[in-house]
């Protein structure tokens, strides 16, 4: 790879995975982005599937995950340093087990490393520590959140509650408004509940989260935040970005 810093991306290129239909991940990436950084993004196509059950639910997001390769190949053309994954539910399937070799996957193919979703969460959780009990927020419906929960487990966390959202089409996902997210943080939150994790990039999270860390006074971690918070400190950039919660301020 030639080695000539980029113009713009001088720091680090990344090339930035999503489905086709998801129109959160690319804007909210893009505001988290230090100076010298830039961002790459890479659609997966992805039909407007009707997710009605959660047959149809997990039918789409393997569809999804067929086309992850097809996408990989495609931004390595721009010779990206890093991959950010912009599509998390398929990096918690299968357990610690199936994340870790997802995860495999991508290097195999692209060569470079890559944050997913489901092992930046827990590296940052890690990285805020003392958190052993959590609750989770997804778009999904019953069966990727059992996906979620036993990652989760896995990883050594207890999953105290959780709540799906069963948004009936991906683009659905993106038109959930704040005071519904809101709502639902609240009702996930409890004294047994050390942090609130949210799943499901194309949710509008990573600025909300900021705000309900001040009136919950716990971690609240949006996946887009924890895989791009990944993505950075794994470059070496340790930039303090503010409006997106404490762990891409604090940590």
């Amino acid at each position: 790879m030639d080695r000539n810093p980029d113009v713009l991306g001088w720091r680090r290129k990344f090339g930035v995975l999503g489905p086709s239909t998801n129109t959160i991940v690319q804007p909210e990436m893009d505001a988290m982005r230090p100076r010298g950084v830039t961002n790459h993004y890479s659609r997966i196509y992805t039909p407007n599937a009707q997710a009605i059950s959660n047959e149809s639910f997990m039918a789409g997001t393997l569809q999804i995950s067929a086309g992850v390769l097809d996408a990989v190949r495609s931004v390595m053309t721009c010779e990206p340093d890093w991959l950010v994954m912009g599509m998390s539910a398929i990096t918690f399937y299968g357990g610690a087990k199936g994340a870790d070799e997802f995860a495999a996957r991508i290097r195999a193919e692209s060569g470079v490393g890559v944050s997913t979703g489901s092992l930046s969460t827990v590296a940052a959780l890690r990285a805020i520590g003392g958190i052993r009990r959590v609750a989770f927020l997804s778009p999904y419906y019953p069966v990727a959140n059992a996906e979620v929960r036993r990652f989760l487990e896995e990883s050594g966390y207890t999953v105290v509650r959780d709540l799906c959202l069963q948004c009936p089409t991906w683009t659905a996902i993106a038109q959930v408004p704040a005071t519904t997210l809101r709502a639902k943080l609240r009702a996930l939150d409890g004294d047994d509940v050390d942090a609130l994790i949210q799943v499901g990039t194309n949710l509008c999270m990573a600025s909300l989260a900021d705000e309900a860390e001040r009136w919950l006074g716990k971690p609240v971690l949006a996946i887009n935040t924890a895989t791009y918070w990944h993505a950075l400190r794994e470059n070496g950039i340790d930039d303090r970005i503010a409006g997106f919660g404490r762990l891409l301020l604090d940590h």
